[in-house]
């Protein structure tokens, strides 16, 4: 493609007629949407692996040393990772997954039905098959990469063999929750959603002629996939953030942990990220509360160790919640929960703020 550069009779837009240059736009919209989904995929495989390696007892956080969790000891278990669909978006964001969270390739699995055609993938060591079943047998998270008329039948095959802490992720946009909810008879499903609107910079902004990898290592870019950002004409819809936190209480629910150290866990792994506007005395730094995560009559009823409830993340995605309300009401935990995102690339949302870290594992 660099050979076509300076030749404007072989680009794309040169076929294009005027009265259909004002479609143009849809480049940047699709290259857009591309770029977020891979990014956020990245921030969430990375703190649901910092997690499972606290609980695990082969990494401790500040203030909760390894073994205060009281969870049973384990083989140490890699996060694995598992993408139904090899067309454009599976193969980007295996590539994203493997070079920038890094996941080891023997943790990454791929079904589709021309498996013959990830050749790239099998010469590093992932496993290419067609056995969707299969894959959601071994997977902690599965991502949902298919076409919106593949997803039915899909959906029939992996249904009874899915576990119920394996975390479904789908980027079928044209399937809402409460459909994926029907077609899978599961709750534990995460489904960001994007709303797009024209912006001048939303062709360029995302890097067209680069490659995604190589796009999210741009500051710029990175920035603009933010959580809270809406350059470039996308935002996200910030639910899907909540969906994220009951997402990580659910692992450890199943893990046994009692709630107060669920919520220690939950503080470490989502505000540890202390920066300028936190001041020189980090302990001001807001903290979640039992009362951000579930209704005040409900922690009246917890006791012990008795660990949270299951939650229903389709819920949580679809309704109020009580930490929708903290989320809302806190301008100080977003920007936390913004400079989270931001370091787990290693980047900073400001330049003037010097560059922190919070442990999670980093391209």
């Amino acid at each position: 493609m660099d050979m076509l550069e300076d030749l404007e009779s072989l680009q794309f837009e040169s076929g294009v007629t005027e009265e259909d240059r004002s479609w143009l736009y849809l480049q940047g919209r699709s290259r857009g949407l591309t770029v977020e989904a891979c990014a956020h995929a990245i921030f969430f495989c990375k703190l649901v692996h910092k997690l499972r390696e606290s609980l695990n007892g082969n990494q401790s956080f500040r203030g909760l040393p390894i073994g205060s969790l009281n969870v049973a000891p384990e083989e140490h278990e890699e996060l694995k990772v598992g993408i139904i669909g090899g067309g454009h978006l599976g193969k980007q964001l295996a590539r994203v997954l493997l070079q920038l969270v890094p996941l080891p390739a023997e943790s990454l699995r791929i079904s589709t039905r021309r498996p013959e055609a990830l050749v790239e993938f099998q010469k590093q060591g992932v496993r290419c098959f067609y056995h969707n079943s299969g894959l959601v047998g071994w997977a902690n998270v599965v991502f949902l990469c298919c076409l919106p008329s593949q997803l039915p039948n899909i959906c029939i095959e992996i249904q009874n063999s899915i576990s119920k802490a394996c975390i479904v992720f789908s980027f079928v946009a044209a399937i809402p929750l409460p459909r994926l909810k029907l077609l899978l008879n599961k709750t534990n499903i995460l489904r960001p959603q994007y709303h797009y609107h024209y912006a001048k910079d939303g062709v360029n902004i995302w890097g067209a002629k680069k490659e995604i990898t190589a796009v999210l290592q741009d500051p710029v870019i990175l920035q603009a996939t933010c959580p809270y950002s809406a350059a470039g004409g996308i935002r996200l819809n910030i639910k899907w953030l909540e969906g994220v936190f009951y997402a990580a209480l659910n692992i450890c629910t199943e893990k046994n942990v009692a709630h107060s150290k669920a919520m220690l866990l939950m503080n470490e792994l989502f505000l540890s990220v202390h920066f300028q506007g936190c001041g020189e005395d980090t302990s001001s730094c807001p903290k979640f509360q039992l009362t951000d995560v579930v209704s005040k009559d409900y922690v009246k009823n917890l006791s012990g160790n008795r660990p949270f409830p299951w939650f229903e993340l389709t819920t949580v995605q679809l309704r109020e919640t009580p930490f929708s309300q903290c989320l809302s009401a806190s301008t100080v935990i977003q920007d936390h929960l913004t400079h989270l995102y931001c370091d787990s690339f290693g980047i900073s949302p400001n330049k003037e703020e010097p560059e922190v870290s919070t442990g999670l594992p980093s391209q």
